[in-house]
């Protein structure tokens, strides 16, 4: 018998607390979430998912669910998290920031920017790439950054993502901004959940 990770048996643990939540307010809240009587249909950085209603098992297709594929840890916390605590009557405000600058968020308790700085160091040399890669998942160009794209990412939900290349005086850096209202849509912590999904997509769209 294969050994589960314990991001996997977080995921199984997550997908079983998902049947508690009452679907069918779940979906007076969400008008824009698909279903029917077997599943719900969303989507998630331009990737079909769906998600059992039984069992709570969520899975993603890339061909019309000729074929199906487990979701990972950050997917299925990210969808969760959003489907069972966003509050979707606040606004947002369509200004953007990073965590460490959002209301209620302690600075000194914040994972920095340098964690990202190995994907900065994935993408140096390659801002072609990751511009195309950026318009694949639906992403529209933003005005600061060597490449810079507001990228749809869950529902209402938009994550914008800067990226600027190494020069001879400066290595290359990524800084990922949320809307200053995304608190009400996800928890902090899986604000790190959807990004690393985001690090996934896009790293798959530049091979």
């Amino acid at each position: 018998m294969e050994r589960k990770s314990n991001y996997d048996i977080t995921r199984d643990r997550l997908e079983r607390d998902f049947l508690q939540y009452d679907q069918e307010a779940m979906l007076r809240r969400f008008p824009w979430l698909r279903h029917d009587t077997e599943y719900l249909h969303l989507t998630l950085l331009r990737r079909e998912y769906r998600i059992d209603r039984k069992t709570g098992r969520v899975e993603w297709s890339d061909d019309g669910f000729r074929t199906a594929h487990h979701a990972g840890h950050d997917e299925v916390g990210t969808i969760f998290d959003y489907l069972c605590c966003a509050d979707p009557s606040v606004p947002l405000t369509g200004e953007y920031v990073s965590v460490n600058q959002l209301d209620g968020v302690v600075t000194g308790t914040t994972l920095g920017n340098d964690m990202f700085d190995g994907w900065a160091k994935q993408f140096t040399g390659r801002t072609g790439a990751l511009a195309r890669a950026c318009e694949a998942l639906g992403g529209t160009k933003e005005a600061v950054g060597d490449v810079a794209y507001r990228i749809p990412l869950l529902g209402k939900l938009d994550i914008v993502l800067q990226f600027w290349d190494a020069d001879e005086e400066f290595p290359p850096a990524v800084r990922v901004k949320w809307d200053t209202h995304v608190l009400s849509y996800l928890r902090y912590e899986t604000t790190y959940y959807a990004v690393n999904c985001l690090w996934q997509r896009l790293a798959a769209l530049m091979q």
